[in-house]
């Protein structure tokens, strides 16, 4: 069970959630510890590269950003690293307008 599990499955339910995620790995788009909120998403034609998604990938959770998209494949990375692939199955959307967080660059 990782730090974004119960997150995870409210969403996997409908709900919106918000918490305040610790880390520096997306410093400069939300800092450690602002409020984010994440809701399910209804439509994936609408995500975008640089979008802000929780995803959950080889049993790993992470609040990053989507850096490429291959069909019904999204490659999600940090500020830093492209890191990985998964399916939209496994993504939902940071939207950072209704946080207290930076806005999507």
């Amino acid at each position: 069970m990782g730090w974004a599990t119960p997150y995870i499955a409210k969403l996997k339910n409908g709900e919106t959630v918000s918490f305040r995620p610790r880390g520096h790995s997306m410093k400069g788009k939300i800092e450690s510890g602002r409020l984010c909120t994440v809701e399910p998403i209804a439509n994936f034609s609408s995500l975008e590269k640089g979008d802000i998604v929780l995803c959950k990938v080889n049993g790993n959770e992470y609040l990053h950003l989507i850096k490429a998209i291959q069909g019904k494949r999204f490659q999600i990375g940090n500020n830093l690293h492209i890191q990985f692939f998964t399916m939209r199955r496994k993504i939902f959307r940071c939207d950072v307008k209704k946080s207290d967080a930076r806005q999507r660059y």
